[in-house]
């Protein structure tokens, strides 16, 4: 790991924490290992890591016990991605808050959140009440169906910089309107990274957030420190700092950003 990597701090927008203390359940067969905070944090040592966004995945549904007590163990710095049923009251949103969780997740490629359908109602009730964002796991080639939805909610943001060339030309189109883009998982992705980050960023400087994907759940390429340098090489070092650190802070408003120094 080079040693530049501390020059950089890090928002880490996208990582999994899973501990076999709580509930998981198999997605299409499939259920990952264990990386519990701990594991997280042991890989992240030769970072400047100052918090993270920890989401749910597939395999754990609508349970929210592993993701407080995750936020707890991770500190003020770290936020929640949850998945959620629609039949969510407020009283459980407001408690959610609360425990550090900052968005809705709408699993669309590998299913275990509500359905899409819902997506606009709940985005927008979300918002309203707690100020959270949506967060959306598709592939690009069903943005263009869901262009008019997502160009009209208040805040949201697609994973993975949306998986697939084909469609990619729609992604870029909601970035320029204001769509958060998540620089990660780019073992998942089928074209060159370099060239996506650096249209994306320039239809938008705001919108890209880089995370780590750690552990990387059947990825293809599991997530590796070159993917960190290649952002510094793609943007360098002013625009990486945005991409890193600056966004994603703006956007996930962790606890400590609103508590004194």
């Amino acid at each position: 790991m080079s040693m530049s990597f501390r020059d950089f701090k890090l928002f880490d927008t996208h990582l999994h924490i899973i501990d076999s203390r709580f509930p998981l359940v198999p997605n299409n067969g499939y259920l990952p290992g264990q990386f519990t905070c701990e594991d997280y944090l042991d890989r992240m040592k030769g970072y400047e890591l100052v918090g993270g966004a920890v989401v749910s995945g597939s395999f754990q549904v609508f349970d929210q016990t592993y993701l407080v007590d995750a936020l707890k163990r991770l500190g003020p710095g770290f936020v929640g991605v949850t998945q959620l049923p629609a039949t969510v009251t407020d009283d459980e949103l407001i408690g959610l808050n609360g425990a550090g969780v900052r968005a809705v997740r709408f699993n669309l490629k590998r299913g275990g959140s509500e359905d899409v359908r819902h997506l606009d109602r709940m985005a927008r009730r979300v918002h309203e009440l707690v100020g959270w964002h949506a967060e959306l796991y598709v592939d690009s080639r069903e943005l263009a169906g869901l262009y008019d939805t997502l160009v009209a909610l208040p805040a949201v943001s697609i994973d993975h910089l949306g998986l697939s060339r084909e469609g990619f030309g729609t992604l870029l189109r909601l970035v320029a309107r204001g769509v958060r883009v998540k620089a990660t998982g780019f073992g998942r992705v089928d074209f060159e990274v370099r060239a996506a980050l650096q249209e994306l960023y320039t239809a938008n400087p705001d919108a890209l957030m880089f995370g780590t994907d750690l552990p990387s759940t059947r990825a293809p390429r599991p997530y590796e420190d070159g993917d960190f340098e290649l952002v510094i090489e793609s943007l360098g070092d002013e625009m990486a700092r945005k991409v890193f650190h600056e966004n994603a802070l703006a956007f996930y408003t962790p606890s400590s950003l609103l508590k004194p120094a």
